[in-house]
């Protein structure tokens, strides 16, 4: 399983939405979706 996967897994376990984790971690929504395509992991 590759890190993009695994992030979208536990976002979604939490019950969370990639806007609510972007603020969690100081980052934009637009952040989130592309570490969870795997489009950038920075």
């Amino acid at each position: 399983m590759e890190l993009s996967e695994k992030l979208t897994k536990l976002r979604k376990e939490k019950g969370l939405t990639q806007e609510e984790l972007a603020q969690m971690v100081y980052v934009t929504r637009t952040a989130v979706s592309k570490w969870e395509n795997g489009v950038s992991l920075r």
